[in-house]
């Protein structure tokens, strides 16, 4: 998406101040942008609220230091990190209520656990199991770094992490059925 020459010309102009290219950069990062804000909120409009936030943060980045080489990835890491602060800012009034799963469907079991599936039991997950989950698993962060971004103690990472898997198993228990059979035998 960003190695293209145009790509390239396209953030250099938003380097610039070019409004138009603000809203070119804006509208062909959008769905790439939400897809990443999607896995680290509960919610398709807090997703949408960070990523507003995340466009606007490095629109200024843009503005006041020039353009990134690599667009995409440095992207990635400010919409994390907007995710990251929305989070801490909620810190007191998390929403228990998305603990509450309907019971899967009885041919659940027959589906095939993809991508889409697994952000959509992420979102059942309370949100410190889900950024540490996802910076873990998704992101590839060791725990020491992720008790840096998150400001939380390594062991608080590695329990946050074991709660999460735990709590993914217990939301779709079909789908690791295949896990204990072959663990058992």
């Amino acid at each position: 998406m960003d190695c293209t020459p145009e790509w390239r010309n396209v953030v250099a102009a938003v380097a610039r101040g070019d409004t138009a290219a603000q809203y070119q950069l804006y509208k062909r990062s959008f769905p790439y942008g939400l897809n990443v804000a999607l896995h680290y909120c509960s919610h398709r409009q807090e997703a949408e609220e960070v990523l507003q936030d995340a466009f606007v943060k490095a629109f200024r980045h843009l503005e006041s230091k020039g353009a990134v080489t690599h667009f995409k990835p440095w992207f990635r890491r400010v919409i994390i990190n907007t995710a990251i602060d929305a989070g801490r800012r909620k810190k007191s009034v998390w929403d228990h209520a998305n603990l509450l799963l309907p019971q899967p469907a009885t041919n659940l079991a027959e589906q095939e656990l993809n991508t889409q599936n697994l952000y959509a039991l992420l979102q059942y997950l309370p949100p410190r199991y889900r950024l540490v989950f996802n910076l873990f698993v998704l992101e590839g962060h060791t725990h020491p770094e992720i008790a840096k971004i998150l400001g939380i103690s390594v062991g608080t990472s590695k329990s946050n992490l074991f709660k999460a898997r735990k709590r993914v198993q217990q939301l779709a228990p079909p789908y690791f059925l295949i896990d204990k059979q072959f663990s058992n035998g």
